[in-house]
């Protein structure tokens, strides 16, 4: 798809390249169809749009479709292919972004286009925002928008983006597709220590770096207690029916998922790890200040006990300072959305099933939510059933088939008909 091919070009790296390029092209792209943009710029080149495709009855309440348009850094000597070239090779296409999510923002221009061409309307208005810095945790995309004007999301209960339509297949008739319904919530913290500085030759017992170690070391070793919520029993039991185990059997039911069941694993409780540890400038000597940074997301209600875990854990003479704290999100299954979802998908998958699941990343759904929309992770992709598609997402080489693509046009195409 030439839109998704022109996007992974447009390097928007958070956060060093801004999305203000990528807004551009896409606003280009919804203006020859006669949709115009609403633009959000807090900051210098980090773009957010918002447009409305009109509906055939304003009576209904608009539906909003959500993508980001940054993507995180990428290494390009890791890769085997330029990260930002937008290669098209063995039936994928490649770059960062292509699954994370330029792929559903290509998408989502197609289907409006695609409105336009034959002159006619989707059954409600889709609202559809293209936002800035979600992988840095939103403040310049969706909050901003949301924060600013929130009149633009006026009447919208439900709303549909990352991560979630993507199919797994479950048994040799059955492909499921995991729809978001909930997210963990998120906690990314600086630990801190300060200690003695002095020669790396002499004894210290007040070392910060020897500190903020230990501190690591406690949160990496410490084993969060299980607690598997409504949202995930669903999915077990879902799952468990088609496989024709129990779904109460836990372990079971994961170990017949492959890939898939490291990111179911990581939903049944709180996890915290430590991504970045700094301190000290020179071998023998020993520095005055250290510190690390952990990644912490929490299950839904588990948001105090997390953050009074953390401190203790991290322990005394380390401080713990919060960098972005995002709550928990989690939305009904059962309403009329989800049951469209399910036949947008069957008319292009007859062996489609969705089911329910947590995701463990946090989305602009955490934003969004604020408004009282209930949000749901919905971009739809048919993937090959060999793929581990969970690794793709910040990973190298990140692909997406171009096969995929197509179904995703067709099944947005189905819902916004049909919902």
């Amino acid at each position: 798809m030439a839109l998704c091919v022109d996007l992974l070009k447009i390097n928007t790296s958070n956060p060093t390249h801004g999305e203000g390029a990528a807004a551009e092209y896409v606003a280009a792209a919804l203006s020859e169809v006669g949709l115009s943009c609403e633009w959000f710029e807090p900051e210098p080149r980090r773009t957010s749009i918002v447009a409305r495709l009109p509906g055939a009855d304003p009576a209904l309440a608009p539906l909003l479709v959500h993508a980001h348009l940054d993507v995180v850094p990428a290494v390009a000597e890791d890769w085997s292919v330029d990260p930002f070239g937008g290669l098209v090779k063995d039936g994928y296409v490649w770059g960062r972004g292509a699954v994370d999510m330029k792929g559903m923002v290509a998408a989502m221009v197609a289907v409006a286009r695609s409105y336009h061409a034959e002159g006619s309307r989707p059954r409600r208005d889709i609202v559809m925002a293209f936002f800035a810095d979600e992988e840095a945790g939103g403040r310049l995309g969706a909050e901003h928008v949301i924060r600013t004007r929130p009149d633009l999301f006026a009447g919208c209960e439900d709303a549909i983006g990352e991560v979630g339509g993507f199919s797994h297949r479950i048994s040799p008739d059955r492909r499921c597709y995991l729809v978001s319904t909930a997210e963990k919530g998120a906690l990314w913290a600086r630990l801190d220590a300060e200690g003695r500085a002095g020669h790396g030759s002499m004894i210290n017992d007040d070392n910060a770096v020897s500190a903020v170690c230990h501190a690591v070391s406690r949160i990496a070793e410490h084993q969060f207690a299980t607690d598997v919520t409504p949202t995930v029993r669903m999915f077990l039991d879902r799952v468990g029916a088609l496989l024709g185990v129990p779904g109460s059997d836990t372990d079971d039911v994961l170990g017949r998922l492959g890939p898939l069941a490291k990111m179911i694993r990581a939903s049944t409780q709180d996890t915290c790890n430590p991504t970045s540890i700094t301190g000290g400038y020179k071998a023998n000597v020993v520095p005055s200040r250290a510190s690390a940074t952990v990644d912490g997301r929490f299950l839904p209600g588990h948001e105090e006990a997390f953050a009074r875990d953390l401190h203790r854990l991290a322990g005394d003479g380390v401080s713990v300072e919060t960098i972005f704290r995002g709550p928990a999100v989690e939305a009904p299954w059962d309403v009329p959305l989800v049951h469209h979802m399910q036949q947008a998908l069957q008319r292009e998958d007859p062996d489609a099933v969705i089911v329910p699941y947590m995701s463990t990343a946090f989305t602009d759904a955490k934003w969004i939510s604020r408004l009282g929309i209930r949000c749901y992770g919905f971009s739809p992709l048919l993937l090959p059933d060999d793929l581990d598609f969970t690794a793709l997402f910040h990973g190298v080489d990140e692909r997406v088939p171009l096969s995929a693509l197509k179904f995703s046009v067709a099944v947005l195409r189905n819902l916004f008909d049909e919902y």
